[in-house]
């Protein structure tokens, strides 16, 4: 059994591993490869559209939505017809388009519109004819809420 000390890999005992230079070498590939389909696909549908594989002649991307995935299904042979000019795809016969939606999206920042002063005036005369007193108390409250 070896030591502690012998069982700790160090970053500079992983660069000179085989099985990291060659992942890094398919990752480089793959970005590579991912450059050419984005070069290929019209401007329009290039956001929100990633390169998944290239097996044995049957693309696969992934799109964000299901009307890009529609979309990029639709022009699939102008797509595919470019991509065959490079040579890493040239026997690219199928095109697979997955919906892969974004983990996290950015919600927008919830905006409260201002109280228009018709508004303020219409329940500032709502509270006049209302009996129950809590309730009048709360739209006179909000009628004064009203911004310029």
């Amino acid at each position: 059994m070896k030591r502690k000390s012998e069982q700790k890999m160090t970053f500079d005992k992983l660069g000179k591993t085989p099985v990291l230079k060659d992942l890094v070498a398919r990752a480089e590939l793959h970005r590579q490869a991912e450059e050419q389909v984005l070069a290929a696909l019209p401007e329009d549908l290039v956001k929100g559209t990633r390169f998944v594989s290239c097996k044995e002649g049957e693309l696969v991307l992934s799109a964000e939505t299901a009307g890009k995935a529609s979309q990029i299904r639709f022009r699939q042979h102008e797509i595919m017809e470019k991509l065959r000019e490079n040579e890493l795809f040239r026997f690219v016969w199928k095109l697979k388009v997955k919906v892969a939606p974004p983990r996290f999206r950015q919600k927008p920042a919830f905006k409260k519109a201002p109280l228009s002063k018709e508004n303020a005036r219409l329940l500032k005369e709502e509270a006049g004819h209302t009996k129950d007193k809590a309730l009048r108390e709360v739209l006179e409250k909000l009628a004064s809420h009203v911004r310029d």
